[in-house]
């Protein structure tokens, strides 16, 4: 069988959807069974990732990695390679490919909220989305939340959409945070959703009655409308105590996450919320806004906040990071939920649905 699969998402700097894409090709070419399938990688650039190029060769396809390379070029280069059915891993797919596809669609921020994005890309994804997941065989999702939320927002049954959770990679080393070393971390493409901001005006109090605490924050700003990160740490005047860094290597991340002391993602919506459990396998306890789907993901294995009040998220941090019944609790907790998110039963069942939709 050969599977096509759009790999753009693993050229430059990867982030959520390169990482789901990753773990899943890395399963996959590990799999025995697995390996007597072909998988067709259609990519404008190499990938920042090795694989056994017999198994997974990858067809270079020059071009921006956007619309017109998705719909326009990609299929012109997969016309001839006779896919027996093709792997759209971003929300949206080639609509001219003559082939099933499966499409995964790990959330709806662009319909649920329009506001969040800058009015042609909002349409652009609506649009879509859409067509992709009517034409689709079978949807996939990450979370409950999520194949909720595409039943109601885009109309498509419920016998189409599979939900299986993603892996979350373990660290070699959980935290070794130094005493006096209070850090807390975020990591995450910076959304006006994921609250940043109020992040760092919460984050403040701490720096002040605490010498050794200090926030990092890892993620490009990609907020609409534009939130000025630099200036909310210089107002709070945060200089040295906050380090924002815009790309890390995968080495980079793992060290960030074994020196932290507590994890905070204050987001309002997210098809899953990957970075909180990828903290708690760190053994760093995570502060996460009170949310369904981050009710479903972390379960009891996470220190819960409102948005009403930055005293209030500055009391959550403070818990994380100092009161030791509560990191007790929240890390005794974590093995119960982490064993819901394993790379091998991802791959195998997302290959699953591939293979049952050629």
């Amino acid at each position: 069988m050969r599977i096509g699969v759009d790999a753009r998402e693993l050229c430059g700097h990867p982030t959520g959807v390169g990482r789901y894409l990753g773990g899943l090709l890395r399963e996959w070419a590990g799999n025995e069974g697995a390996a007597c399938r072909e998988f067709v990688l259609y990519a404008p650039e190499p990938l920042g990732i090795a694989l056994n190029a017999h198994c997974f060769p990858t067809r270079l396809v020059p071009g921006p990695p956007g619309t017109w390379w998705e719909q326009v070029r990609l299929p012109r280069a997969a016309a001839g390679d006779h896919l027996d059915v093709f792997f759209a891993p971003a929300y949206t797919a080639p609509l001219t490919l003559r082939v099933p596809s499966v499409v995964a669609v790990h959330d709806l921020s662009f319909v649920a909220h329009p506001e969040w994005f800058r009015a042609r890309e909002g349409i652009r994804r609506r649009l879509l989305t859409r067509h992709a997941a009517a034409r689709a065989r079978a949807i996939l999702t990450i979370s409950e939340f999520s194949r909720q939320e595409i039943v109601d927002r885009l109309g498509v049954p419920e016998s189409r959409i599979h939900v299986i959770p993603p892996g979350i990679t373990r660290p070699a080393v959980t935290s070794v945070a130094a005493d006096g070393d209070q850090r807390v971390l975020f990591v995450g493409s910076i959304f006006n959703r994921r609250h940043v901001i109020d992040l760092i005006r919460a984050f403040a109090p701490l720096a002040r009655a605490h010498r050794g605490a200090s926030l990092d924050i890892v993620g490009d700003n990609r907020s609409h409308p534009h939130e000025d990160l630099q200036r909310a740490i210089d107002v709070e005047q945060l200089a040295g105590r906050v380090r924002w860094h815009q790309f890390v290597s995968e080495e980079q991340l793992r060290e960030l996450y074994a020196r932290a002391r507590a994890f905070a993602f204050l987001s309002e919506y997210e098809g899953l919320g990957l970075t909180p459990l990828e903290a708690l396998a760190a053994g760093v306890p995570p502060v996460v806004l009170d949310t369904p789907v981050a009710r479903e993901s972390c379960g009891e294995a996470a220190v819960y906040v409102s948005l009403d009040k930055i005293a209030t998220m500055t009391r959550a941090l403070e818990r994380a990071l100092f009161d030791e019944p509560t990191r007790a609790r929240v890390l005794a907790a974590a093995p119960a939920v982490l064993a819901k998110y394993s790379w091998p039963r991802a791959a195998a069942e997302t290959l699953a649905v591939i293979e049952g939709s050629a």
